[in-house]
């Protein structure tokens, strides 16, 4: 049909011609097609953002679950089965362990049958037998034999893993880093009762205690000629005098500078041994409450942290922690209470600050110190478990029970070292003086303790979105509310464009600059950034005040609407006068340099990329939002309202604080709404001017670390499905939400303030 047809019947008023019907009947389509494509579009978005909260929800919940164990096998104990078990040990693919009995005979067998593998005999003379067990660091794998004769034999199991025919073949092995022949501890010959190794590859350390109120210390170096390859190996000893009661107990930490000694009442000794000739006793603590006696005594993976377990099933934390006068004094750290049968056996996970936990009852524990987490408690056997022992990679544990059955369990437990209290709480971690809130996701040392606080990093996210609004929202709205309702038309024409156009600058433009331009320009005119504050106002009062006073023949002569052209050379030259002054006044107030006066005379730190240039920068890049959103809503109050207003004699500000802007808050506050809802998400800017160290501090001169940031930095490097990836994962749920309960609140607010003044 012709496009004029149509038009002469509408012309004509003839709505029921061919035309005229064919016309509504296309536009009717339209409608409908524009209708359903609308909704399609809107529940699509709501869509996608739902599935995008599942999916971080789905990353998210496997670190919260707790462990499961699973059966594998249960066996009599290989090797002679009347002989007392001192010590199991697996290897990292948890397929064969060791077995060491009190006949100075070490088994190796499959970990899924009890099948022997291998079977060593050591070298004890005869009429000897093995009276005490030690093992030292786990990566070492090394181990003490206690003898009758007050000698220790000293060795490592190893394990030599081959790929025959494709096929996985591990071969185990035992070595002798000293020889084959015991080393004597002690002159007397007194069996050595309790005993305590530790070997790091050159020095050796040997702790033993016979019957006699003495430790015997005894040190070996290996040093190795430069000119040949003969051995050097120089011997220290000591003896450390006690009065105490009957030792149960003595451990030796990894660096062989700390020495635990616990006896029957329940007393731990902390002596410092780093020089070994002249030991040194630090405290005396007592570690059990109550009646309760130690029942078991064992490191924490990185040898800083002593678990000691009680005949009441109490298992507590302990570690040295330094004073106000450089003094480390030992603390009890946390208490772990589930299990109420007295404790037989603790074994630390070798690389977290897990460990694993038998009682009496038979039942045992998983626990997680960091997290201060129970992840399983589970009642494995109807009689007393008596050894235990967790694989490298804690998957994996033996346990044997009283009556020589050996249990072989696969451990789940992927993910102890997140709880509410570690990821949210103040966590006290090794080797700090209290409780703190600390995110630290790497480290470089072997007795690193996970720190997953996003506590900092939420601090980091508002302390970043606080200053760019403290900065934007002023400048914005005040904007707004000069261009919508006192700017000159053809003026307002210019200024929102170019506004609105500064939106599209891509942030990482803006913390380019920030970090590379700003931040050092600041440094630099610190005192002419704060003189700036005050000049810049008093500059345009002032030259208001002055055009105020010229004669109305030249005022007259600029168009109305027109003023904030004349502002713009007054900003410029305060602006300017305000740097120019910034050195005089430094070199006059603050001896030169005003970030060192900061530091030496006020104790504030200041760094060169800190919270006040990612306000600045941030700031900039939020004012568009704001301005652009609330000059429309200014701008759309109905005219009849600020005529009225006008026309009933009040003035042209009272008519913008008591009319315009409440008829307008609505949109003003959405503005803000999302303004700071972009703030909290942004990430270039905090990541490029910011020095990203997670600390909780107002200072507007030091740094912080954002979620966003955050997640930028440390995605690229985390392995997938690691508690470092899925934390980062938590910390994009949480900006999830933080942004879905700030648009919430802004549209309810909005919603009551249309209502409130929508009869305006």
């Amino acid at each position: 049909m012709d496009k004029n047809e149509i038009i002469t019947d509408v012309l004509s008023h003839d709505f029921n011609s061919k035309s005229a019907r064919y016309y509504r009947k296309w536009r009717h389509i339209k409608d409908a097609a524009t209708r359903y494509l609308m909704a399609f579009g809107g529940i699509s978005v709501i869509m996608a953002i739902v599935l995008i909260a599942f999916y971080l929800l789905y990353v998210v919940i496997p670190m919260f679950k707790s462990a499961a164990i699973e059966s594998i096998a249960t066996y009599a104990v290989p090797g002679a089965a009347n002989a007392k078990t001192l010590l199991y040990a697996m290897e990292e693919q948890r397929e064969v362990a060791l077995r060491i009995s009190d006949q100075g005979q070490a088994v190796f067998f499959s970990t899924n049958n009890g099948e022997m593998r291998k079977t060593v005999n050591f070298n004890i003379p005869d009429g000897v037998v093995v009276t005490a067990i030690a093992a030292g660091d786990q990566t070492e794998k090394v181990i003490g034999l206690g003898l009758s004769d007050g000698s220790v034999l000293l060795f490592q199991h190893t394990y030599d893993v081959s790929y025959p025919n494709d096929v996985r073949l591990i071969t185990p092995n035992i070595i002798f880093p000293y020889g084959e022949a015991p080393i004597q501890i002690n002159g007397i010959g007194e069996p050595v009762t309790e005993l305590s190794v530790q070997y790091d590859g050159e020095r050796a350390t040997l702790v033993a205690h016979g019957n006699h109120a003495a430790i015997n210390l005894v040190s070996f170096v290996k040093e190795e000629s430069m000119l040949s390859d003969d051995v050097e190996i120089t011997r220290e000893k000591s003896v450390i005098l006690i009065e105490m009661e009957k030792i149960i107990d003595l451990r030796l930490d990894i660096e062989q500078r700390e020495l635990y000694v616990a006896d029957t009442p329940g007393n731990i000794y902390y002596y410092n041994v780093s020089k070994k000739t002249a030991p040194r006793l630090m405290q005396k603590v007592r570690a059990v409450a109550g009646n309760a006696e130690i029942t078991a005594l064992e490191f924490l993976a990185g040898g800083i942290s002593i678990l000691v377990g009680d005949t009441n099933g109490r298992i507590a934390q302990w570690f040295p922690v330094r004073d106000d006068d450089n003094n480390y004094t030992l603390q009890k750290i946390r208490t772990f209470d589930k299990q109420k049968a007295p404790i037989t056996a603790i074994a630390a996970e070798h690389a977290r600050k897990g460990f694993a936990a038998i009682d009496a009852s038979g039942q045992m524990g998983l626990y997680h110190t960091t997290a201060h987490r129970t992840v399983l408690l589970e009642k494995i056997d109807g009689h007393a478990l008596n050894t235990i022992s967790i694989a490298p990679r804690a998957n994996a544990v033996l346990v044997e029970n009283d009556k020589g059955q050996i249990q072989f369990w696969y451990v789940h437990n992927e993910h102890p070292e997140i709880s509410w209290q570690s990821v949210w709480g103040k966590v006290w971690y090794e080797s700090r003086g209290q409780p703190e809130y600390v995110w630290q996701s790497s480290s470089a040392s072997s007795d690193f303790e996970p720190k997953f606080s996003l506590t900092p990093l939420a601090y980091g996210t508002f302390k970043a979105a606080f200053y760019a609004m403290l900065f934007a929202v002023p400048l914005a709205i005040l904007g707004a509310m000069y261009t919508a309702y006192f700017m000159a038309p053809k003026m307002r024409q210019v200024v929102k464009p170019t506004i609105e156009i500064m939106e599209a600058l891509p942030t990482v433009i803006l913390g380019f600059l920030a970090g590379l331009w700003l931040a050092p320009f600041v440094e630099l005119h610190l005192p002419g950034v704060f003189i700036m504050m005050f000049f810049v106002p008093f500059g345009i009062l002032l030259a208001a005040a002055i055009w105020d006073f010229f004669p109305d023949n030249i005022k007259h002569k600029l168009p109305a609407g027109w003023e904030a052209a004349l502002l713009i050379p007054v900003v410029i030259i305060a602006a300017a006068l305000s740097i120019k002054l910034s050195q005089p006044v430094e070199n006059l107030l603050f001896a030169g340099n005003l970030p060192l006066w900061l530091s030496q005379e006020m104790g504030i730190t200041y760094d060169q990329r800190n919270s006040m240039v990612v306000g600045l920068a941030m700031g900039f890049a939020v004012i568009p939002t704001i301005f652009s959103i609330s000059e429309d809503a200014i701008y759309g109050v109905p005219k009849h309202l600020t005529t009225g207003s006008l026309a009933l004699g009040a003035t042209a500000w009272q008519t913008m604080v008591r009319v315009v802007l409440l008829t307008a808050s609505p949109g003003i506050f959405s503005a803000v709404m999302i303004g700071l809802g972009r703030a909290v998400g942004e990430t270039m800017i905090v990541v490029m001017a910011t020095g990203n160290t997670a600390i909780m501090d107002m200072s507007i001169f030091e740094g912080f670390r954002a979620l966003s940031a955050n997640i930028a930095v440390e995605m690229p490097e985390t392995e997938v499905d690691s508690t470092h990836y899925r934390i980062l994962f938590l910390g994009a749920f949480v900006l999830f939400v933080v942004t879905f309960f700030f648009n919430t609140i802004a549209e309810v607010v909005r919603q009551r303030l249309r209502t409130k003044y929508s009869s305006l």
